[in-house]
């Protein structure tokens, strides 16, 4: 979607979307922007989390956007998370270079409309109370996921790559092996370890014996 500039250029409409994994789907913020008739290509989506704004599409928007030009984003948390951070760019794009920004979750951060001076005052509250909402669930996010790892390993849940099974005849390769009978290289291709793991697998070994 283009709009013409009184001096003849064009002003360029921009999208922006962002999920926090590649499990995430960002389908329902296309959604909303289909709507907008925006060129694909002007479409930029990250799948990344909002705690920095150093992610590839939204810097290329940074550095495509111009005076005049317009971006919207479906809601101030898909901009990001980080509260200090999304004001920050919000007056980089707004007011050093120029274009204007619209939320459409929230219609009243349109910076097309209310520039005067109560009409700013409302806008930058309302994003300083959303982009506090923002970092805070966040955070939130993280404690739970922090205290659902807590819980888990109390009840035993093991976190990492699981063990490679042992060979069942892995007694009978190390006792050929300490007797000379298998080189070591030939031990750890019968296991199928590597030879870090072979010795940490080995000592295990000999501690349940020791047991027994």
């Amino acid at each position: 979607m283009y709009h013409t500039k009184e001096r003849g250029s064009t002003i360029k409409t921009y999208a922006y979307c962002r999920v926090s994994t590649t499990e995430q789907n960002e389908d329902r913020q296309l959604d909303a922007i289909a709507e907008l008739n925006i060129p694909n290509i002007e479409i930029f989506v990250d799948k990344q989390s909002g705690k920095d704004f150093d992610r590839p599409a939204f810097k290329k928007i940074i550095r495509k956007l111009r005076c005049g030009d317009l971006l919207y984003v479906k809601s101030i948390d898909r901009l990001g998370r980080n509260y200090v951070e999304i004001q920050n760019y919000w007056r980089r794009i707004t007011k050093d270079i120029g274009a204007d920004i619209v939320v459409l979750d929230m219609p009243i951060l349109d910076t097309r409309s209310g520039k005067d001076l109560l009409g700013t005052f409302i806008a930058d509250t309302v994003l300083a109370v959303l982009s506090f909402v923002a970092q805070n669930e966040r955070e939130n996010i993280r404690i739970r996921q922090m205290e659902g790892i807590a819980s888990a390993k109390l009840r035993g849940v093991k976190f990492g790559r699981p063990k490679k099974a042992l060979p069942k005849n892995f007694a009978k390769i190390v006792k050929a092996w300490e007797q000379g009978q298998i080189k070591f290289k030939e031990a750890l291709m019968q296991t199928g370890l590597k030879e870090a793991t072979f010795y940490n697998r080995l000592r295990e070994h000999r501690q349940k014996e020791h047991k027994h």
